[in-house]
């Protein structure tokens, strides 16, 4: 099978239209049918059926598409391996992180590398866990942090820390006026992130459990980083991370408001594909902050 038959093949498989692979890709339309077909005929089975105004793989595909990216990942992987091949510490690191450890796990770990070495290049990508995963099962990303949640086969996760996610105010807000309880909190608008993240449907799931009715949210967004500082301006109630109350980090005018029941961890890992290369410098950058963990 050709290498670029496969290529063209993931793509149209990824977008499940021949006319948006052929613009995405700049081939035309009857040259990816061409290389189609030369793979079912290699394959003796068909990859592709109709589906409305696109295609979907057939059950052939499905395995063609398994097998095409884990080609891809080798061939990728044997270049950057052989190019790292008496370069010493230097390469290119793509690295996905949730807003969390973006901002307090990460400074310190790339101050370290880049001190080690200052050719060293690290593409960052922050975001949230759903967006993440698929980068890094597609090759995209190099390394993951994020929240721990259910590893993919062929995946490696180690842990980093833990962190707990807090129910918080400005230090002016009424909810100070006396101790707090669950029930309390369900008098106070809230600034949350959207239904689907990982906190936000903790902390549904615990008003449901107490019988309680949700959160009622007057801001939603999907920038964590801004939710501090929001908090305090507006006098929302929020969730946050409990690195933003304490120590250097702490935000001025900010509190934790002490409900137990409403007090999640959870634990911060890096993930990688387990059969991947991994550069002198990625590994480097995985080994500083298996070094932070051990240290906390």
């Amino acid at each position: 099978m050709d290498l670029r038959d496969l290529r063209y093949f993931e793509t149209i498989a990824e977008l499940q239209h021949l006319g948006r692979a052929s613009a995405k890709l700049h081939r035309t339309q009857p040259a990816l049918s061409s290389s189609i077909r030369r793979l079912e005929a290699g394959c003796g089975a068909a990859l592709f059926e109709k589906s409305g105004r696109g295609i979907r793989l057939t059950e052939a595909g499905n395995v063609l598409l398994k097998w095409a990216q884990r080609m891809r990942f080798d061939v990728e992987d044997a270049k950057r391996e052989l190019q790292s091949i008496g370069a010493g510490l230097t390469g290119h690191v793509r690295i996905g992180i949730v807003p969390t450890a973006a901002q307090f796990l990460l400074p310190a770990v790339a101050r370290q590398l880049l001190q080690e070495a200052p050719h060293v290049t690290l593409r960052t990508v922050v975001g949230l866990i759903d967006s993440l995963r698929p980068q890094l099962r597609a090759g995209e990303l190099d390394l993951m942090v994020a929240t721990e949640s259910a590893n993919e086969d062929g995946w490696v996760s180690k842990a980093l820390a833990e962190d707990m996610i807090v129910v918080a105010a400005s230090e002016k807000h009424p909810v100070f006026r006396s101790k707090a309880t669950l029930k309390d909190l369900t008098g106070y608008a809230w600034a949350l992130q959207p239904s689907g993240a990982p906190t936000r449907d903790w902390l549904d799931h615990t008003f449901d459990r107490q019988g309680l009715p949700r959160p009622r949210v007057q801001v939603e967004t999907t920038m964590l980083l801004m939710l501090p500082a929001l908090i305090v301006q507006t006098g929302l109630l929020s969730f946050i991370s409990r690195h933003h109350l304490q120590g250097r980090a702490r935000i001025p005018a900010l509190k934790e408001v002490p409900v137990a029941a409403a007090a999640m961890r959870r634990r911060l890992v890096v993930t990688y594909r387990a059969n991947a290369f991994l550069s002198p410098a990625a590994r480097r950058l995985l080994e500083l902050f298996e070094q932070s963990h051990a240290r906390r």
